[in-house]
């Protein structure tokens, strides 16, 4: 049911019932209206409002009345000269500040107080995106007035003006200079390149909307926290809290020379503190996990300072403790996803299968069989290894053959010219596979002493060319970081 509220604003509008979405253009189907501000566009009917007169000042100034003059059609949350009084003189300081604080006050296309949704989000011509509920409040704004009508949008009083908020990387900018993370996040990883990648997306990055994305590795990489579009929760570090949680990873993200390690050290800490969604304070889980699969515990009596911006919201922390078991994540490669094999063509001789286990829980695995090739070698290759000794697992099914075989696997190492591996990092011992055995098992454990990608995992067949002695296959890989 419609309250008699909205139904005398209805009638009062006529056809005019304007929302963000359901028609293109609403002025097409206005009604015949004695409503004399229908004959003036806003840019003018603004300036002719005694109450609006601070905020007229600043439409003239900045030049933005002659767009609020065109045949487009706008929306203006238009402060009051009470809420101008309030405004903070450093939202004011200068033309390019001026020019964004009224911008953020007008919105393309027309947004009344009618509409079928409770909460509508406005992207404001600052390219803030802000909150429009219940035709009653614009962020944390009070419509004082609402849906002046006029010949190319309409206008709400505001009782309190909508100073732009900084979003979360123009936070961290700020801070650049005061604040070693926010330092390491903007400067550095614009200056330095995690991933190769990264080196190339920076060159191609072209000066358009969202190519800041590509412009540094943590924009890459982690989240886009300029994005204006999304909401982030972010938890920024004291330098303390910050120096010790990278300390506590740089044994494991051993690198070429200390600078190098130290600074693999700080992203791969920094990484997690940034998550999808804001989260207010009272709403704060125990424990977020980061898109990296990192279980984050979070305790609030180690906030500092909440701040609230315009794309989610920022927590200083004093202290952050994500502990190493959490951190150094197991890697898992599964068997039916190679990126190659050894010798000659056996694609004749390869299965892709979709089982079940004994339990009827349906996996994916790799066998290739009879394929009539000493010591035959399906290919991996892992990302992001750290510097530690990693315990092997597999689950490896042989439910075809009535006899067992043996298969190995070998790490690290190049192709000679002949094709043959040399220089691995570590060989593991031949291990059986039995026959209709499901159970995970552990075959060995090898070190890295650099942290980085194993760009070469090699799962070895038995030195035999006969049928049956070398068939080779995996359902999955485990690589389990050892805690030192």
């Amino acid at each position: 049911m419609i309250s008699i509220h909205k139904l005398l604003k209805i009638l009062v509008v006529g056809a005019l019932v304007v929302t963000v979405v359901n028609c293109s253009d609403p002025w097409d189907d206005r009604a015949t209206t004695t409503d004399s501000n229908l004959n003036a566009n806003l840019g003018e009917s603004l300036l002719n409002v005694p109450e609006l007169s601070e905020f007229g000042k600043l439409l003239t100034e900045t030049g933005l009345n002659s767009v609020l003059n065109n045949s487009k059609t706008y929306t203006v949350w238009a402060p009051n000269n009470d809420a101008m009084a309030q405004v903070p003189a450093s939202a004011l300081a200068n033309a390019q500040s001026k020019r964004l604080f009224v911008q953020n006050h007008i919105a393309l296309t027309a947004f009344s107080s009618v509409s079928e949704q409770d909460t509508v989000t406005v992207q404001m011509l600052s390219n803030k995106f802000l909150e429009f509920k219940n035709g009653s409040v614009i962020a944390d704004a009070n419509v004082v007035t609402i849906d002046k009508y006029t010949s190319n949008g309409l206008y709400h009083i505001i009782g309190k003006a909508l100073v732009p908020k900084q979003n979360i990387w123009e936070y961290l900018n700020a801070r650049s200079g005061s604040n070693a993370m926010s330092n390491y996040i903007t400067q550095t990883l614009t200056e330095f390149n995690i991933y190769q990648s990264d080196s190339i997306a920076k060159a191609d990055a072209l000066p358009e909307m969202y190519a800041d994305s590509l412009t540094n590795s943590y924009l890459k990489n982690v989240y886009n926290l300029n994005n204006e579009q999304n909401k982030y929760t972010f938890f920024l570090l004291e330098d303390a809290a910050f120096n010790t949680e990278v300390e506590k990873l740089e044994p494991y993200l051993t690198k070429s020379n200390a600078d190098s390690t130290t600074t693999y050290a700080s992203y791969f800490s920094v990484r997690d503190y940034a998550f999808h969604k804001a989260v207010a304070r009272e709403n704060l889980p125990d424990t977020l996990t980061s898109r990296f699969e990192v279980k984050v515990p979070i305790n609030t009596d180690n906030i500092v300072e909440e701040v609230l911006l315009s794309n989610g919201v920022l927590y200083v922390m004093s202290a952050f403790d994500v502990p190493l078991e959490t951190r150094l994540l197991t890697t898992k490669l599964e068997g039916e996803e190679p990126f190659g094999f050894s010798q000659g063509d056996k694609a004749a001789n390869t299965y892709y299968r979709d089982k079940e286990d004994l339990d009827g829980v349906p996996f994916n695995d790799i066998m290739v069989q009879n394929h009539g090739v000493n010591l035959f070698s399906i290919f991996y290759n892992a990302r992001d290894m750290y510097s530690t000794t990693y315990q092997v697992y597999w689950r490896a099914v042989n439910d075809i053959q009535s006899n067992t075989f043996e298969q190995r696997v070998q790490f690290g190492g190049t192709f000679d010219e002949e094709g043959t591996i040399i220089d691995p990092i570590a060989t593991l011992d031949y291990t059986e596979v039995p026959v209709n055995m499901y159970d995970e098992i552990y075959v060995g454990e090898f070190t890295l002493e650099e942290a980085g990608n194993l760009d070469l995992i090699s799962l070895i067949a038995a030195n035999s060319s006969s049928n049956g002695a070398n068939t080779l296959t995996l359902d999955y890989l485990k690589l389990v970081p050892v805690i030192k």
